[in-house]
């Protein structure tokens, strides 16, 4: 997998887990939801993701949406 395909797969995880949390826990887990989001529309347009650093660092390879 390279680091693209990760990051669309984590963001994917939390948002459905923070869903789960909202709706059985509390309301609040609804803010983790609406953080992924920002990060994922930031991203699209600065190409800019903590995540990818991250997974840059840790030597997986790049795909085409975080090529840095």
């Amino acid at each position: 997998m390279n680091i693209d395909r990760i990051v669309l797969a984590f963001a994917g995880s939390v948002v459905l887990i923070s869903l789960a949390l909202g709706y059985f826990v509390t309301a609040w887990w609804f803010l983790l939801t609406a953080f992924v989001g920002a990060n994922l529309l930031q991203s699209a347009f600065t190409g800019f993701c903590p995540l990818a650093m991250i997974l840059r660092k840790l030597g997986l390879k790049s795909g085409c949406a975080f090529p840095r």
